[in-house]
């Protein structure tokens, strides 16, 4: 029997009735990290290694974890080498959620049953490349492949958006989020705005890695603007980056050498959201947390500025980065029940550069049925399916397409 089987991670009768409605429902990933011009150029991997490891910092630190050296990792061994590394390590990754996620699009993408060894590296190597060397895993078949209905890239704010402009016509929509860098905000940031605007950009995202004065101060600002544009703000509250000067300075940022930070929020975000709110001017918001311990703060700042008619209006956001497993997602999830409302939560995002990871969404929709039918089962909620399934879908598809406006 698979590992990754029908009924994989739903441990009761009515998870696995609430997965059936989900599963197959269309895919909004809101936030991710992928390459607008890999898909307007329908970009094709030459092989495993380019699709499953390219720039895939979480696999790459499980390898230095496991010894192996950085020329197989990111270093000038060829591309068999580095997969054969890897396949070394996924063996030893029980409990890791790469365990999960690899296998998940081995099986998802290239009906691969077999988990990945030193053994059968070779095999799956091939079996892998094969399928790569036709046209429809190319990456936009890819995309079409996942049922992937809206994708939102992030971009720095003085990007062209060329290459969105391309995919004018592409199946799924492919929308820019606009990023830019909070300690320099220039003078025609406005401008920019108003550029991302009519090139169909409706989400910003900031990376809120302090909560000093300044910062709060040019939070406020940007807040207002986005308002102004009935944008959607998301702030990712949490991260302490490039730990490792050596690696920095030899590889560059997002290789690997990031990890939670643990400075105060609560203040600070309280601080912004007012201000905010004071005026009238408080956008949608979405907020992260890298720190777990920060999940019951964010979990009741979101109930001090609800309102306004729209449903979830500030939400907490997806379990993020470190916190993207199960564990995570199922805090996340269980603080927000405790403290708000679950059923207008609007669900996942895969965050990623990789486009075989729109399997972290049938992924997370396995982990919030499962939770849904525990407390069921335990006899915490009614075995009402209708409005069961409805709350389910919801959080998987519905509240996301309602929130952003994608229609």
């Amino acid at each position: 029997m698979s590992f990754i089987n029908d009924n994989f991670m739903l441990k009761n009768e009515t998870a696995k009735e609430l997965y059936e409605t989900v599963k197959d429902l269309p895919i909004i990933d809101y936030h991710c990290h992928i390459s607008p011009k890999m898909i307007a150029e329908n970009y094709k991997f030459k092989n495993a290694f380019e699709l499953f490891l390219g720039g895939d910092h979480y696999k790459w630190r499980q390898m230095r974890t496991n010894g192996i050296d950085e020329r197989y990792i990111t270093g000038d061994a060829d591309d068999y080498e580095k997969w054969e590394a890897f396949a070394k390590t996924m063996p030893l990754l029980i409990g890791n959620p790469l365990y999960h996620w690899t296998h998940l699009e081995l099986k998802r993408y290239f009906d691969i049953d077999e988990t990945l060894s030193k053994k059968t590296a070779k095999d799956i190597w091939d079996r892998v490349n094969a399928c790569l060397s036709k046209d429809e895993y190319r990456v936009q078949g890819l995309i079409k492949m996942s049922n992937v209905e809206t994708i939102c890239t992030t971009d720095a704010p003085y990007d062209t958006l060329e290459y969105h402009k391309q995919l004018k016509d592409f199946s799924s929509k492919v929308i820019p989020a606009f990023r830019p860098d909070i300690d320099n905000i220039k003078s025609d940031i406005g401008e920019r705005m108003d550029y991302f605007h009519e090139n169909g950009c409706r989400l910003s995202d900031h990376a809120v890695d302090r909560m000093d004065d300044d910062i709060i101060e040019k939070l406020v600002f940007l807040g207002e603007e986005y308002v102004k544009r009935g944008w959607v703000w998301q702030l990712h509250i949490g991260a302490l980056r490039n730990n490792n000067t050596r690696m920095f300075e030899k590889l560059g940022p997002d290789t690997g050498f990031d990890s939670v930070n643990d400075f105060r929020i609560a203040e600070g975000l309280s601080k912004i959201l007012d201000s905010l709110d004071k005026k009238d001017m408080l956008p949608k918001t979405i907020l992260y947390t890298l720190n777990p311990k920060d999940n019951y703060v964010l979990g009741t700042m979101l109930g001090n500025f609800q309102g306004g008619g729209v449903p979830g209006k500030i939400q907490f956001g997806s379990g993020w980065w470190f916190n993207d497993q199960r564990d995570g997602m199922e805090s996340q999830m269980r603080a927000l029940s405790n403290l708000g409302m679950l059923s207008r939560f609007v669900g996942m995002l895969t965050d990623s550069r990789s486009f075989v990871s729109y399997t972290r969404h049938e992924y997370f929709r396995r982990i919030l049925c499962n939770l849904i039918g525990k407390w069921v089962e335990d006899g915490e909620y009614p075995r009402n399916m209708e409005t069961l399934k409805k709350i389910a879908s919801d959080v998987s598809y519905y509240n996301a397409k309602n929130y952003f406006g994608f229609f």
